[in-house]
């Protein structure tokens, strides 16, 4: 591994050298958010040369700011930093022609092939290595927990499911989450399952080991080690299978709602929790409110439904001005069947814990309700339901009632017992689901506009 590649003119160089094929490799990857606007230029944060590139097999990590002309109505943004691993080669085997960025016909790497070094075992394995070495490489600090031990020789493979980040699997021992868009502060993928780890939680696997970037005064969480589940079936492609089976899955509904209490009873304990008075239940509702405006707008087809959905957040703001009050704590943020693993013998794990990449660090990091979790789950088995035909609605109802009952069994109160707020939260979730379809995947919508029309009945109808 060699030094820090200095903003220099050898940065300058290389950079320019990347920058038109970077222009053209970059909207295409499915983890990159600003899709559908050109991209303008480029600002490096950090740029660092993990392996010269005068050998058989080069390797840079950068971080990029992406230039962007801003969305209609969008105020202006500086624009988003994107995490890239650079591999430089003379050219490239037939297996990693995917992973194909472009060939450099200027600058330092002139005639070289440049392409996303995740795709390649060797480059990945270099960041294992730093990670078990606890590594200092320019601005880059590799971490990791002194009491678990990190086998040198594990060979790595890049998962190709994941859409905002990108995974690597060792083995069949720990899977390294790679942050590709990333921000300044403290990452609640990292932050929350290192408080749940101090707690002795079993339902999130422990982080093995961090890498994060110091630039100036400023901290990047950029990646997290943890020990892989191996044979665990995801939620989401559980559920579907058991769907198509004609299988029942609430007995597996009721242990994913008391795993999920098991998290939010931990999260409560390792973290503060703040009580939810009039004031903050206002700005809480005028948010929603504010959201469901935006969404007709953009949708029309929420508006025979809007004065109904309202309705459910007018009883919300009733109940506070009336002084009920509310426990938040920290939540998982963006919780449903894909976020769930189940090992081979049955039990459930919880993942990912970034929350919405799309909204802002500090919102991400704010107490919210326990229910935004309960809501965004029975959302996810109604989006189960549908893929069957017809839409399985006794099957969802099935389940949203043994996951509210399994929460229960643990957390010591149903969630069904506060309807309001439960219904103010999945209808926030549901508007939230009806403008992504409608922008992003059509034939999708009518399964959040089919929880619309429910939401959208008075509130005795509502209930899971």
């Amino acid at each position: 591994m060699a030094e820090t590649v200095t903003p220099s003119g050898t940065t300058g160089s290389l950079l320019a050298s990347l920058d038109p094929l970077l222009r053209t490799w970059l909207p295409r990857q499915r983890w990159f958010a600003g899709k559908g606007r050109a991209v303008t230029g480029f600002t490096p944060v950090s740029v660092t040369e993990l392996l010269p590139p005068d050998g058989r097999l080069g390797l840079y990590h950068l971080l990029l700011r992406v230039h962007q002309p801003a969305a209609p109505g969008a105020l202006p943004h500086p624009g988003d930093c994107y995490q890239l691993l650079i591999g430089v080669r003379e050219a490239l085997p037939p297996r990693l022609a995917p992973a194909l960025i472009g060939h450099v016909t200027e600058g330092p790497l002139a005639g070289r092939t440049v392409y996303d070094a995740l795709y390649d075992p060797r480059p990945a394995e270099v960041l294992l290595e730093a990670l078990r070495t606890r590594a200092r490489i320019g601005g880059l600090r590799f971490e990791r927990d002194p009491g678990q031990e990190i086998r040198a020789g594990l060979v790595a493979r890049l998962m190709t499911a994941e859409q905002s980040n990108s995974s690597v699997v060792y083995g069949d021992t720990f899977i390294l989450k790679l942050l590709r868009r990333v921000v300044p502060g403290v990452n609640p993928d990292l932050e929350l399952p290192l408080a749940l780890a101090r707690e002795g939680c079993p339902r999130v696997p422990a982080p093995t080991a961090w890498l994060h970037a110091e630039v100036g005064t400023q901290t990047y969480v950029l990646a997290v080690l943890q020990p892989f589940v191996s044979g665990a079936a995801d939620g989401w492609e559980l559920a579907l299978r058991e769907l198509a089976k004609g299988e029942d899955f609430a007995a597996e509904a009721r242990a994913l709602g008391r795993a999920t209490a098991e998290v939010h009873t931990a999260l409560a304990r390792a973290l503060p929790t703040v009580t939810l008075g009039h004031a903050q239940l206002e700005a809480l509702v005028d948010g929603m409110t504010e959201r469901l405006t935006a969404a007709v707008q953009a949708v029309p087809a929420l508006l025979p439904y809007e004065p109904g959905l309202r309705s459910a957040y007018r009883a919300l703001g009733t109940l506070a001005a009336e002084g009920r009050t509310w426990t938040a704590q920290r939540v998982h943020g963006d919780l449903h069947l894909g976020q769930c693993l189940r090992s081979p013998s049955g039990n459930w794990s919880l993942i990912d814990f970034e929350g919405e990449p799309a909204r802002p660090l500090a919102e991400r990091r704010m107490p919210q309700p326990p229910v935004r979790d309960i809501a965004g789950m029975l959302r996810s088995f109604d989006y189960a339901a549908h893929s069957a035909t017809p839409p399985a609605h006794d099957w969802a109802h099935a389940c949203r009632a043994a996951y509210c009952s399994g929460y229960a069994e643990v957390a010591g109160r149903d969630p069904r017992t506060d309807p309001v707020l439960l219904r103010a939260f999945e209808t926030d979730k549901a508007v939230y689901e009806v403008v992504y379809e409608a922008r992003h995947r059509p034939d999708w919508l009518p399964v959040p506009l089919s929880a619309v029309r429910r939401l959208a009945l008075p509130d005795q109808e509502a209930r899971p």
